[in-house]
């Protein structure tokens, strides 16, 4: 998707075409990528791999033994995140913690002015997408979204969506970190789809995108919720169109006034 999913010049907005047609893909301001693992399981973290050594003292002729660095475990509930460093971010804030919760509900609200106005509810998959929902939870409740525009609105055959999640409205801005992708062959996006753009495989940051009519991609986009109320509002926003043709900037620009997580 746009992140733009960022696009040939780096957009995370690239939502990509359908099968047969050329990716629409953007290219996205730095790979982002990330690494889910199941409970239980644990994972190396970067940059903490190399050995630590341990010094004893002692007569000459003795040895140094080398302990390696513990692999980081999530307790029953949750996995472990793996959100790596990627480029500038377009707006402050801060990495998620490592370890995010795959279970429980979270319900998320999207705050949207423009051509049409309102919230837009979303019931936040953590079960399918804990890393996703962690991070997008994260950004929500450090107030990276807020007063942040929808730069992208696409109205084709087969691709009907929102973009936001940029801070600099050009689709290639992201948070500073990627994370990787939480997708399976058989994932589709109906109306009132929530999912994240990005640039290619595990480059997911802050940019997402809103579904408000039946779309045809490949299963390369994370969903990580289903809008319950409000999508009327996107449908609102979409039915007054783009600044060019099927795919642009919405006629009267779409601002998010704010995203709570609760």
């Amino acid at each position: 998707m746009d992140r733009s999913r960022r696009s040939p010049d780096r957009d995370e907005s690239t939502l990509a075409a359908p099968s047969g047609a050329a990716p629409e893909r953007s290219v996205a301001a730095g790979r982002w990528i990330a690494t889910g693992v199941a409970v239980g399981a644990t994972v190396g973290v970067l940059g903490l791999l190399g050995a630590c050594a341990s010094s004893t003292s002692g007569s000459a002729g003795s040895s140094s033994p080398v302990t390696a660095a513990l692999p980081v475990t999530a307790p029953a509930g949750n996995v472990v995140c793996d959100y790596v460093p990627d480029g500038q971010a377009a707006k402050a804030v801060d990495p998620p913690a490592a370890i995010e919760p795959n279970t429980g509900a979270a319900t998320a609200t999207i705050e949207l002015t423009g051509a049409a106005s309102g919230p837009v509810t979303v019931d936040l998959d953590r079960a399918i997408a804990p890393c996703t929902v962690g991070s997008f939870a994260h950004l929500a409740q450090s107030g990276y979204y807020d007063g942040t525009p929808c730069h992208r609105l696409t109205a084709s055959t087969t691709l009907h969506v929102l973009q936001c999640g940029d801070p600099s409205g050009t689709g290639r801005g992201g948070p500073g970190y990627a994370f990787a992708d939480e997708t399976d062959p058989g994932m589709t996006y109906p109306a009132g789809t929530l999912a994240m753009a990005n640039a290619g495989p595990d480059t997911n940051g802050s940019q997402f995108f809103l579904v408000y009519q039946d779309s045809v991609l490949p299963p390369d986009y994370t969903v990580f919720g289903t809008v319950g109320d409000g999508l009327d509002v996107v449908t609102g926003i979409a039915a007054q169109g783009t600044t060019s043709g099927n795919d642009g900037a919405p006629v009267q620009p779409v601002t998010i006034s704010s995203v709570t997580v609760s």
